[in-house]
This record gives structure tokens, sequence and C-alpha cells, in this order.
């Protein structure tokens, strides 16, 4: 299509903002001089201006950041060009978060609530030591009783080894991040299926053909990162003559850049997957050899599902000794076929494959999805045609199997059938052999095996009763840690066979009033805490309602990572590095857990915050942490950066911003060639495990709600929210806006001018047929199709052809009140979505989809 640079960057709009953005800031600082300049009196010492490196604060991938300084304060922000994620560019939320810096707005000493909880606080100001004495009093008092009482709630996380590792473990508290309102259910599908964590993304630089499967290229980021890399990436591969296949019940950004688009009906995308690997089987688009050798595609599989073993090792049919063997040891290992094993029947899991998805014809997804039969078949057979199956290409002087096709997919994976739609995705790759080749399929920057690979598939279904996260329940095996279903049990653990509850909470920058589904379910469960502690910049809605104490944490002005600063191609890793001195009283959140830590008696010695940090940044002596002494974070990061063989230690940061080891080597890229082959990961086309739970659960009385999706293959079936009345006849997506980051830039000035209000996209032709023009105040109304609730919403309708017609969207990012420059920017959807059984998935994480009906207010 001719896409260039420019008009990428016309297509998304970002430019004009960013630019914007930055003039502003020239002219207001421009004007300053200027008035200095008529006014000599006012200039009592020369200006001294300074340049620091440092990383994109609210932003998901760390972006590079040069910080102009006057005097010690930050003028401006600018890209940091030689930034392997962004090369100097910015995303309009870039240099807008100067206003959060200098935001009027933020906490600015430690609070104390005055009033009662549920309510709109009411604060005094505290000093540090006596916030942290308090929170620490409240912490101590429940670990006493049991650790695991103390709950650590996470939104932002830009230190996972200060925070979620090291705080966590020396405290023996319990964790929930946010990932089960981002993309956990993809990431255990990947993590259960190949081993890799993340979701899916392609090789740009060598992939030819895309399946951008909701994706939302100019808007959203994807897979690893927020925005700018992945898009820089596409528009690359788009200008090599790479073609890219829209699916999405809303065109979204993908206009300029998709060749096709196929408009799927919300929640369907597993029922889509099936048809394109009917096709792929029907068609003889199937690498046999990745099968037969990477895969358990190849493992026989008794009448009963499990696995044919002799002395626990699984079984093929080696059809070149006409008998049973190892894989290991299997000269033609057989993917089809019928064989008797020590007098049982058994068949290769592929040909069990073959047989289940032969009704999962096109013309039957075409119903479902509510596309062309057509449409679905020529886009299977161009994905097999562009697999290029059997070929090979030289990479940096290896020779690498060649797949130059893929898959793009990150939320998407937030809906009910969302952990078997991604193994279904996920598995169709597989059919053609492209997970870790040339321009295949990726799920990581590098490839490298998790723990949840071997954990995944080694969960104990234990009996009641069970904590509050439902970890190894009848419930939910595989468990991301759901915070709306902690919610849920805490106002009803006898119904889950809980016995204790979180009685201590401490959120780390996380507003789950507003960023998380089902607003009524949290403020009914938070009430029940004893005690709540809040770190962050500002004044939350949760904490507004819930916070004993607010501990006011830093911006820009602070220590923080380390961050992987990795494109996929290139090997690097950064730290943000303060780009001035704290403003107000605030302090890095590494200061604060260091403080808080020593109050609860554990930073120091074995087990303790110090150990935990030398465990979790790998650590060893001589550039190990010493246990009996507390460190500044700069010294800890000192530690860190001498340990990874940098010889000027975090001052190399702190003038250049980030390490640049060098290109990333196809050994570490592409998992046919690392070694062992796949990281010696046997991918699990057939999940025996997951049957294997499905029994368990069922033995151990566990409702069909929650076991009907465990099941080897990925299998279709209907969606709750159908069973909702007729009149709700419109399914309901959220998305994601650049100009923001999920609820906590709506206040900020420069990025709520760009993007300021709530609105409702749909299709002119549905609103037409009720009376709707564009611009006209609505209603949108929910009804739950398990209970009967309904919910509604007030916004504007925007129209936009780019919609199904019986599909409507609302973007995050709105609902904020705590902020008053905030309030008045319409409403969340979050509001009128629900949390429970039939809207989230069966590894408890969150959907994103349900049934209403629009009418004018």
């Amino acid at each position: 299509m001719g896409i260039t640079r420019r008009r990428f960057l016309q297509g998304s709009a970002l430019a004009g903002a960013a630019a914007g953005a930055a003039a502003g800031q020239r002219l207001l600082f421009g004007e300053l001089e200027t008035v200095v300049a008529a006014h000599p009196a006012l200039a009592v010492a020369p200006s001294v201006e300074d340049f620091v490196p440092t990383t994109c604060w609210i932003g998901k991938q760390d972006c590079g950041i040069i910080a102009r300084r006057i005097n010690g304060r930050v003028i401006s922000l600018a890209g940091q060009p030689e930034h392997p994620l962004n090369l100097g560019a910015l995303c309009p939320k870039g240099p807008a978060q100067i206003t959060a810096l200098y935001d009027p707005n933020r906490v600015k000493t430690p609070l104390i609530r005055t009033n009662a909880k549920g309510q709109s606080g009411t604060w005094r100001r505290a000093s540090w030591k006596e916030a942290i004495d308090l929170v620490a009093a409240r912490v101590k008092e429940t670990r006493d009783k049991d650790p695991k009482l103390v709950l650590w709630q996470k939104g932002r996380s830009k230190a996972k080894s200060f925070y979620d590792d090291a705080f966590v473990n020396s405290l023996g508290a319990t964790k929930l991040g946010h990932g089960t309102y981002c993309s956990d259910a993809g990431y255990r599908a990947l993590e259960y299926t190949i081993g890799l964590t993340g979701v899916l993304h392609p090789d740009f630089r060598e992939t030819r053909y895309l399946l951008s499967w909701g994706w939302n290229i100019t808007n959203g980021g994807g897979n690893k990162f927020c925005w700018i890399t992945w898009p820089r990436q596409m528009l690359e591969a788009r200008e090599r003559g790479m073609k890219i296949v829209q699916i999405d019940p809303r065109l979204r950004g993908a206009g300029p850049f998709a060749d096709r688009w196929l408009p799927i009906r919300p929640g369907t995308d597993l029922a889509l997957a099936l048809a394109f690997s009917n096709v792929l089987v029907a068609e003889g688009y199937v690498d046999g050899e990745y099968l037969a050798r990477y895969t358990n595609a190849a493992t026989l599989v008794r009448n009963d599902g499990t696995l044919v073993r002799v002395d626990g090792v699984p079984q093929v049919w080696d059809a070149a000794a006409d008998g049973p063997a190892p894989l290991e040891t299997a000269s033609q290992p057989a993917l089809d076929g019928a064989y008797t094993v020590d007098g049982m029947p058994a068949r290769p899991a592929f040909e069990l494959y073959r047989e289940q998805i032969a009704s999962y014809t096109p013309e039957w997804a075409a119903d479902v999805c509510g596309l062309a039969a057509d449409e679905i078949r020529g886009v299977a057979i161009e994905f097999g045609r562009n697999a290029r199956i059997g070929s090979t290409t030289v990479v940096d002087g290896v020779r690498v199997p060649y797949r130059p096709v893929g898959i793009a997919a990150y939320h998407m994976s937030q809906q009910e059938l969302g952990f078997q739609a991604v193994r279904a995705m996920l598995m169709m790759t597989m059919l053609v052999g492209a997970p870790g080749a040339v321009g295949g399929q990726m799920a990581d920057t590098s490839w490298k095996i998790d723990k949840n690979y071997t954990a995944l598939d080694e969960v104990e279904v234990k009996d009641p009763p069970y904590g509050y996260t439902l970890k190894s329940s009848r419930y939910f095996p595989i468990n991301s840690g759901f915070p709306g279903m902690v919610a849920k049990v805490m106002l009803d653990p006898r119904r889950y066979g809980v016995e204790k509850l979180p009685e201590v909470m401490i959120t780390h920058y996380v507003n789950p009033l507003v960023s998380f589904l089902s607003r009524r379910e949290f403020i009914e469960s938070y009430a029940k805490f004893k005690f709540v502690a809040d770190i962050s910049p500002w004044l939350s809605e949760t904490a507004d309602y819930f916070a004993d104490v607010v501990l006011p944490a830093a911006t820009l002005e602070k220590y923080e990572g380390p961050s992987s600063a990795n494109d996929q191609y290139t090997d690097a890793v950064a730290l943000r590095v303060p780009a001035m001195a704290p403003l107000f009283e605030s302090r890095g959140e590494i200061d604060i857990y260091l403080d808080l830590t020593e109050a609860v008696g554990v930073l120091y010695g074995e087990g303790g915050y110090l150990d935990e940090l030398n465990k979790s940044l790998k650590l060893e002596p001589p550039h190990a942490l010493p246990l009996d002494k507390k460190p500044t974070p700069r010294e800890i990061f000192d530690h860190w950066a001498l340990a990874q063989g940098i010889e000027q230690g975090v001052s190399h940061f702190e003038t250049k911003g980030v390490y640049v080891k060098g290109p990333l080597k196809p050994a570490k890229r592409y998992g046919y060639v690392t070694d062992p082959p796949f990281g010696g990961a046997l991918h699990r086309f057939y999940g025996e495990s997951l049957l294997r739970y499905r029994n368990e659960m069922q033995a151990k009385g566990a409702e069909e709600v929650y076991w009907r999706d465990y099941t080897p293959f990925p299998t279709w079936r209907s969606l709750t929210m159908d069973a909702s009345p007729a009149e709700y006849d419109l399914d309901l997506i959220s998305y994601k806006l650049i100009e923001h980051k999920q609820s906590r830039t709506g206040f900020m000035p420069l990025l709520a001018e760009l993007a300021p209000r709530q609105r409702l996209d749909i299709n002119p032709r549905t609103a037409r047929e009720r009376g709707i023009a564009d611009g006209d105040e609505v209603w949108v109304e929910s009804q739950n199709a398990v209970t009967g609730e309904t919910r509604r919403v007030r916004t504007r309708a925007s129209y936009t052809e780019a919609i199904r017609p019986d599909t409507v969207g609302m973007p995050n990012h709105f609902g904020l009140w705590a902020d008053p420059r905030a309030r008045e920017r319409g409403p969340s959807p979050n509001e009128i979505y629900y949390v429970g059984e039939g809207y989230m998935t069966n590894t408890a994480d969150q959907s994103f989809l349900v049934k209403v009906r629009v009418s004018r207010a």
C-alpha cells in the first residue's frame, strides 16, 4: 500500500500531539526567559543547564528519555536516540508526564485518615516516621497471626525484583497483580503450551504474513511493549512487503495498515482459530517434522485420554521399528494411525486432533463468528502457503527453519474462553512449525523457558480449606491470582471453602475501584480490611475510600528498575535514574520498602529484604549486598551494575541511560537453535494434565462452570453472555487510547486535552435504528446472564463505520473522581462489566465482554 513512516505518524495522529506538548513547554519557558531578560533584577544567578538520561515512568515499556534541566529542575522531556526501544521517539505520554512531575495535586506528605472508611477521606499530615511506624505495626500484628493475611496488591510495578519478589517474600505476604485484567489468560496459555512467558507477537524483521488478532496497532502496543517499538517494526516490515490481516470487531487504528479486515464477533476467537486449523490440516499445511520431534503430537493416547507410558515415560509409535518407543529414541514417530500397546488401543495425539477439528469447518465458524466462510478459508490457505513449510534460511551464519507467518495478540485474551482461544491460535502456528522459526511465532523477546512450564503441568488439586486466592483449588487449578475472585471470596468465604481472609492490604500504585471491573464487589469487600496502606503519587479513588495511610511515591525522581531494553533484536538493559530531587516529601518506592521492612524487622539477615534482593537480582560475592547494613537505592543498583560486568557501575546509567550489550544472537532468539532446541521444553500439543485437572475437579465436587474448559484440545462451547435476554442485543467491548495509560492519566492536562471525554463507538446503522444521532447522550445498560443483574452508564454516541453493527465500544481511562480535573469526563465501561462465574476464564482471569442495550438518554 506504499505506507511510509510519515503516513504512519499521520494515521496515528501522534506526531502533532507530541510536538504540540513540546512546543507548549518551549513557549512557557521561552516567555519566562524573555521576562527575566527585560528585568535583570529577577536573574539572581547564572542558569545551569544539564541533561539527565532516564526512562519513561508512565508507559509500559520504559522508553528512554532525556530530561533537560535548568538549575536542577526538569523543564522538558525528549526521547533518547540511543535507547533501542524508542530510538528517540515518544508517544504523547512521554513529554506530557512533566505535568505529573509538577502536579499540584500530588500527595505531598504522608497522610493518615481522620474519618470512617467507605466514603471520601479526610486526612491529616504525618511525618514519614509516624506513617511508616503505623503501617509496620499493623503488618507485624497480622504477620504474627499468619503472614499470608498480609496482601500486597500491585498495579504498576517497575522493579519486580524489589517489589514483587524481595518485598513480598521477606514479609511472607500474598501477592496479587493486575495481569488478570490485562493478558494473563494468554500468558498462561503460552507458558503451559510452549514454556514462554508472554502472549503472541511475530518476528517482524522476517515475517511476511501477519494475523493482527485484536492487536490495537496504532493505539495499544501489544505483547511486552506499550506502543512505539512494535508499530515501528510493523511499518518497516510493511515496507518489506509484509501482509496484515486485521481480526477484530473494531477496525481500530489498523485501517491504513491492514490488507484485509475480518470483523469477528467478540468472544468467538476460539471458533475462528479452530476453523483456520481445520483448513490447514485439510489442505495439507502441516509441518510433520516439527510436530513429531518437538511437540507431543505423536505421543500415544489411550481411550481414557491418558498417555501411554512405559516406566513413567510417554511413548510414541516408531514406524521404523513398528512398536512403541520414547520420543527421544524413535526413528520415525507416527502422527496418525491406530495401534495396540499392552493389549490396549492407542492413537497418536495428532490423529485425535485431526478427528476433533473435522467438524470445525469454515461454514460452521461463519455462523458463530459472523464472518464469510470464503474469507475464513481464504485467510487460512494464505497463512499455510506463506508458511513455506520445509524452507530454511541463514541468520548470522546459523541455518534456521524459515516460517514467515505469525500472530500478534495480547489484550484480546481476556475473554471467557481466553485460555483455550490463545492455545488454539498458538496451535494453529504449531501446525506449520512456526514457533521459534525465523519469521515465525514469538512470545517473548528471547527464547527462555519460564518456571510455569513445569508448574502448570504439575498442579495438585487440593481439598478445602483453601487460601483466599483459591490457588490449587477445585475451582481454579491453573490460577492467575484474580483480585475480582478474591473480592467475591471475601464476601462469601464459606461458599468457596475459605476460612482465613486477608486483614492488611498494601496497594502499590493500583486503583481497583476504577481500573478493575465490577466496582460493587470491591467496595463491599475492601470494607472488610482492617487496615489499608496505599503507595502512590496521587490520591486514588480506592485510597480516597479505603486507605488508612497514604505514602507519597515519587514519579521521575527516583532510582528504579532494571528494565529490559531488548527489542527482540538488540540485547540491552536500562535503569530509571532520578531526573531531579524528589518533590515535596515524596520518596521512591525502594526507599519506602527499605524503611518499611526495617520497621517491620525483616530488612536484615537471612530471609530478610536484603537477602531476598540478593536472590532476585542474582547478586553473588563480591557484589552481594551485606545483610547487616542498610543501603541506598543507588548503592543497590551499583552492586547490580557491577555484577553485570558494567565497569562504571550505576554511573554508566546516570550518564548513558542504557547499556547496550549488542545484537541478540540467533541462539537466544529462535527456539529451533537454542541449546537444547526450544530450551528443552517439549511443546504440549496435547494437554493431558488439563484433562487430569478436569477429572479431579469433578471428583472433588466442583460445578461444571469451573471444569468445563479444562480439555486436552481447545473445544468450542457457547458463551455465557449469549444467554442474556434478546433485548440485550449488542456486544460491548472496551479498548485503550494511546493518549492515556489505564486510569492514571485522565487528570494530566496535556493528555486530557487530546482525549478529554468518554464516548460510545456505535455503527451509524445501529444507532439510526434506535433513533440515536451522532453526539446524542445515551444509556448503555448491561445484563448479567447468570444473576440477572443490570447496570448502566450514561455517555455520548460517536458514529463510526469501523465497528460491527452488533458491537459497541468504549475506551478505558475514564470514571475518575478523586482528582477534580478528572471529574465530568464520563464513566468507565468497567462499571457495567461483571466479575465471577461466566464472566471469567477457567484460569481465573477477567473477561471484558458483556451483552448490552443502548437507548437515547
